[in-house]
Parts: C-alpha cells; sequence; structure tokens
C-alpha cells in the first residue's frame, strides 16, 4: 500500500525539473511513509512512496524484474500466492515474496492480459523495455485511484491529484465538473475539477508509445446476469465466497484490524476475520448529539463476537479543526459527510495497526439501500400512459411544497433516467441555476448517466439502480473518500466485498431475491445468519451519521455564515446571495438545506486550499483554521 508518481515522455523532450518532483513525491508522503524510491532511464521516471505490508524487508519499489520490466505499484493482491506459485511451475523466479514482482512476472508471461488474473486493490505502471511501451491499470472497482494529465510532451500519473498540481499548475477549473460536484456532491469519473486532469476509470487498462497518444481500454465489465436459483443456493455461495475473499484479505505481515458500525457490513467482516484472528482489534467513532452515535450498538456488537472495541466521541471543535485537512487530503472535494467520521476512526485506528477491514461495497453488490425499494412502491404508475405521466407530472410539480402526495406523484411520473442519479442527489437544475453563476444548460446531470442506463436497458428498475451505483457513487463517493481518509493516516483499508469473485456471485442474485420479505440485502442477511449477533441481523444501519443539521443551525452556524461570505469563490462562482440565503432559511427551520450547504462550504474551502494560491497545505490549512478560531 503505497503512492506513486510516474512520467512518461516523449523523443527530443526533457523530463520535468528534479526538485519539483521531489516536492511531488513528498506531497503524498502519508501513502507510504516508511521508505522512497525512484527510477529512471531514456524515456520513464517513476517516483514511490512505501507503506511496508508484505516481505517488509524486501519489498521496495520501484521494482525490476529480468533487467527489462520496471513497476511501480499501489495496492494490494489478494491471490498473489497462489500466481506465485504458477509462474514458479511454469519456469519464473522469484527474488522476493511480494505481489509486486507477482504482477510483473505475470506481466512478462502474459501481457497485458495480465490483469485478468489479478484479485485485488491495485493502480500501477510498467514500463517495458522490449516493447518500449508503458502499460497501466487500475483495479476493477476503483478501490485504488490514478490520475494522470496528458500532453503531447509527456504523460504523467500519480496516486493523488495533489502531485500532479506541484508538478504543474493544472488550475483551469473545469466548469461542467463543478456543475456535476453540485448535483452529485462529488465530481464524477473520469472528471476531475481540474480542466487537464483525469481519472483511468475502473476495470480500465491505459496504454502507451513516446510520440504516440494512449489507448485506454476496458478489461472488466461489472454487470448483472440474473439467475434463478433459490435463495438458499444463493445464501451458500455467497457465505462460502465471503469467507474465502476475508481469509485472503487478511493476508499481511502486520497487525490487522477492522472498522465496525451498527450495521451487518463490518459486522460480517469482524465476526469473519474473528477466525483467522481471535485478537482483532476494532475501531468505532460517534457523536455525542443524541441519534447519531454508532458506539453503543458497536461496542455490543463487539461484546457478543468476543472482540475488543476502541471507540470515541468526535466535538464540533475537532470537525471544524481538521476539516481542511479532510478535503486537502480528498485532492477534489467530496461533499459527504461522513468522510469526517470516517476520517478520525482512522486516525484511531493508526495508533494501534497498520491495516484495516471494512464493508464498503455491500450495498452496490447485494442491493442494500433503501431507495432500491422506490420502483415496488411506484409500480402503481407502470400502467399509465407515457402522455398521462407527462401531464400529471406537470401538475404535481405545480403543487405547493410539503402538500400530501406531491412528491410521490412527481416520482411515480418521472422516468428512472432522469429520477435516480445516484445516492445522492443535492442540487436540481434549477437550484443550480439560482446558485451558480458559472450554471449552463448543455452539462445535465443526465449526460453522465445516459450511456449507464443504455447498458442496462433489460435490467429491473432497482438492478438499474444499482448498475448506476455501482459505476458512479461506488468509485466516486464511497471509495474515495475511504481510500483518502484512511491513506491520511498511513493506514491500509481493505474491503472484502469488494472482490470480483464476491461480485461473481452477487451478480446473478435476481432482484426478487435481493429485496425479498419486504426488507433489502435479503440473500446476504440469510447468507450471514449464522455469523453475526441477531440483535445486528435486521437492524437499519446508520451509516456514519454527521449531526450537520443541527449544528448548521446552532455550534457551526457563524463559522459556516464567515466561509460563505469571506472565500472568493463565494461571489466569483456562487450567487453569495443565494447561498447565504440557504444558510438562514436552515438556521430558521423553514427547510433542512444541510446537504446543499455542505457540498458547497467544502468546495469553498477546497477552493481555498488548491486554487486561491495560498501557497503550501500547511499554510492553507493554517489560514482556514484561524478563520475557524475567529468565529468559535
Amino acid at each position: 500500500m503505497c503512492g506513486f508518481i510516474g512520467e512518461m515522455i516523449s523523443s527530443n523532450t526533457t523530463f520535468i525539473e528534479q526538485n519539483k518532483w521531489e516536492q511531488a513525491l513528498e506531497a503524498i508522503h502519508h501513502r507510504g511513509p516508511d521508505s522512497t524510491g525512484t527510477y529512471m532511464n531514456d524515456f520513464v521516471s517513476f517516483g514511490f512512496k512505501r507503506l511496508s505490508i508484505i516481505d517488509i524487508e524486501h519489498g521496495q519499489q520501484p521494482l525490476s524484474y529480468q533487467d527489462k520490466y520496471h513497476i511501480i505499484f499501489n495496492g494490494e493482491i489478494y491471490n498473489y500466492k497462489e500466481l506465485r506459485q504458477s509462474l514458479i511451475e511454469a519456469g519464473y523466479t522469484f527474488e522476493t515474496h511480494t505481489d509486486t514482482e507477482v504482477i510483473v512476472a505475470l506481466y512478462a508471461q502474459k501481457g497485458q492480459d495480465c490483469v485478468k488474473e489479478l484479485r485485488g486493490m491495485f493502480g500501477f505502471m510498467i514500463w517495458d523495455d522490449e516493447k518500449q511501451e508503458l502499460f497501466a491499470a487500475r483495479d476493477q472497482f476503483g478501490i485504488k485511484p490514478f490520475y494522470y494529465v496528458e500532453t503531447k510532451e509527456r504523460l504523467v500519473a500519480a496516486s493523488e491529484m495533489k502531485s500532479l498540481r506541484i508538478l504543474d499548475s493544472y488550475a483551469g477549473v473545469s466548469e461542467e465538473a463543478i456543475q456535476h460536484y453540485l448535483t452529485y456532491q462529488y465530481v464524477p469519473e473520469p472528471l476531475t475539477l481540474s480542466q487537464a486532469v483525469k481519472k483511468l476509470e475502473p476495470g480500465h487498462t491505459l496504454t502507451k508509445k513516446p510520440n504516440q497518444p494512449a489507448v485506454i481500454k476496458p478489461y472488466f465489465t461489472k454487470t448483472f446476469n440474473q439467475g434463478s436459483k433459490s435463495v438458499d443456493v444463493y445464501a451458500k455461495q455467497v457465505i462460502n465466497v465471503l469467507k474465502d475473499s476475508v481469509a485472503k484479505h487478511m493476508r499481511s505481515d502486520v497487525p490487522v484490524g477492522a472498522f465496525l458500525s451498527s450495521g451487518i457490513d463490518s459486522t460480517t467482516i469482524v465476526a469473519l476475520a474473528k477466525e483467522h484472528n481471535p485478537g482483532l482489534k476494532t475501531f468505532t467513532v460517534g457523536f455525542d448529539q443524541e441519534g447519531f452515535s454508532e458506539v453503543d450498538i458497536a461496542c455490543d456488537s463487539a461484546a457478543k463476537l468476543n472482540v475488543e472495541n476502541i471507540h470515541k466521541h468526535i466535538s464540533p471543535e475537532e470537525f471544524t479543526r481538521e476539516l481542511p485537512k479532510i478535503i486537502w487530503h480528498m485532492d477534489d472535494p467530496v461533499a459527504d459527510p461522513a468522510a469526517v467520521p470516517l476520517y478520525f476512526v482512522a486516525k484511531e485506528a493508526s495508533k494501534h495497526v497498520k491495516v484495516v477491514l471494512s464493508g464498503e461495497g455491500a450495498d452496490e453488490l447485494f442491493g442494500g439501500y433503501n431507495i432500491y425499494r422506490e420502483p415496488m412502491a411506484l409500480k402503481y404508475f407502470n400502467s399509465w400512459p407515457a402522455q398521462a405521466k407527462r401531464m400529471m407530472n406537470k401538475l404535481a410539480v405545480g403543487l405547493p411544497e410539503g402538500v400530501r402526495g406531491r412528491n410521490f406523484l412527481i416520482r411515480g411520473t418521472t422516468p428512472i433516467e432522469e429520477r435516480y442519479i445516484g445516492n445522492a442527489k443535492i442540487f436540481t437544475e434549477q437550484e443550480k441555476k439560482q446558485v451558480l453563476k458559472l450554471y449552463q444548460d448543455n452539462y445535465s446531470y443526465t449526460n453522465l448517466t445516459k450511456k449507464l442506463y443504455q447498458e442496462a436497458l433489460a435490467y429491473p428498475d432497482s438492478t438499474k439502480m444499482q448498475y448506476i451505483d455501482l459505476h458512479t457513487w461506488l468509485p466516486g463517493d464511497i471509495l474515495v473518500k475511504a481510500d483518502r481518509m484512511t491513506m491520511a493516516h498511513s493506514l491500509e483499508l481493505r474491503v472484502p466485498f469488494l472482490d470480483k469473485e464476491v461480485f461473481e456471485v452477487a451478480r446473478h442474485i435476481p432482484e426478487s431475491a435481493k429485496l425479498a420479505n419486504g426488507t433489502t440485502k435479503y440473500v446476504l442477511r440469510e447468507a450471514i445468519k449464522d455469523v453475526v449477533p441477531d440483535s445486528i441481523l435486521n437492524r437499519k444501519k446508520l451509516g456514519f451519521p454527521v449531526p450537520i443539521r443541527h449544528w448548521l443551525k446552532d455550534e457551526l452556524y457563524d463559522w459556516a455564515k464567515d466561509i460563505l461570505t469571506i472565500n472568493k469563490a463565494s461571489t466569483e462562482i456562487f450567487d453569495q446571495k443565494q447561498a447565504l440565503a440557504l444558510l438562514e432559511e436552515h438556521a430558521t427551520g423553514k427547510r433542512d438545506n444541510s446537504r446543499k450547504l455542505w457540498t458547497i462550504i467544502c468546495f469553498l474551502i477546497w477552493h481555498s486550499l488548491y486554487i486561491q494560491n495560498l501557497g503550501s497545505s500547511e499554510k492553507a490549512i493554517q489560514e482556514i483554521a484561524e478563520l475557524q478560531r475567529r468565529t468559535s
């Protein structure tokens, strides 16, 4: 688990100057504080920061194999032992016991098809001396990041975008990305807020030869192919593949712990992990605000599972003090309030372990979000003619807010392609027109989901929603905050649900089995009913609840008002009066605008950190901290 930067240049081009390169590498020191490595030849320059997890003594990178392949790799390959053995049987030799060497040896054997064999999380770059070619890849779900910039002169890639900003300004802010951010609360891939920087999408490879443009291709598709077996058969398959996945995710030469919340996802992982490590440490955070803490439930679950639980409560003062650091680590803002408790639980866990397991991905794979049941509630409208739906929708929209049944009529008469774009939909197009000075009609949120809905045309509506989340919400929100908040503390996060073998089982479970008995994740619940405590099995999870709705009315009101007033972008990019009106509406209880406000506030802090030329991250963080002290 590490961080890297890599540069490939064209003929007659020089590498980026050394001092910038060193600064860019140090900017991601938190990703790999144990060692630093570099490699350079006529066409590529690689830099690496290592967090030692496996083969601590011999796992330095960049790593060269057979004197002709050179790799930098961020992630973990969980089936590396099996792959290593098969490579040895095929005549390949090894100097280390690392998964890094397995990847590059597998490349030597199978070329670019090597990625199809990998079971894990990864972003890597390989320079092939024989082919004079760069080959890069990102894991199937997007657990590990991969940013890149391509120009005529060079291609530069990195584990975090802050490295690329140091190597070159890339400061032009993408107006399209801002607009989508206000809808989604994150910037959907492959976009970033930088006009120049892109993300290599999950399950894709990148190949580039000197003086030629990069070629990007998919190698893994996340599709559903629903079967017709019984729930019992699917449940048995699920528990077997989860046990195997957790066993492989426990492979480490350093201590492994686990996050533990109130829900079945993390509890399942803890219960299965404990079979391999009876002394497993678990970690939980919460808030003192009533109804916003998972600590008591997690402690109860830990006691029933006979594992240790280490927990912490977060104050509003800690929350705002650490927020600039949190947003700095994100690269682009992710206005998901759950990122904050994740940052704090990672900070606590890093005092005890170097690796943690977590339950991300279960909802997207097994149908766990309550919103997936919405198509069932709206089936009454399925028989309506299209023209009748349009007429009723127009009538419903014209009704005053608060009229009983208005929202139900609007949802029922709105096509799913317009109604659902993922778990978060913060600002509507009309609201964005009011608050965003840069609004353009041609950047509609449906531009990003149109292709996905076309690909999912044959699926039932709830499965279409899963498909959308799997390709947008999961890599854009869930996994960004998971990677950045743990790496901020040099902590490796592993997510056993997001394993390609687990997905291979999950993708065949039909809608009727996933959403059976008036619940969600029904097959998963059946699969783990003998594994987790009964008190957890059917409990509604809180999902890292954060009391920003309450705090923005009280403790954080002055702080939020100052950020909305002082920041340069609050007048250049946003309509400041509209933003302040949202705050006043919220403070007086007229409307819950907390998520809208949080989305704007996170952007403004990001703008201070990365755009307003405040210098180093430490200087920017200090200036924002000073603002917070003045308003507290």
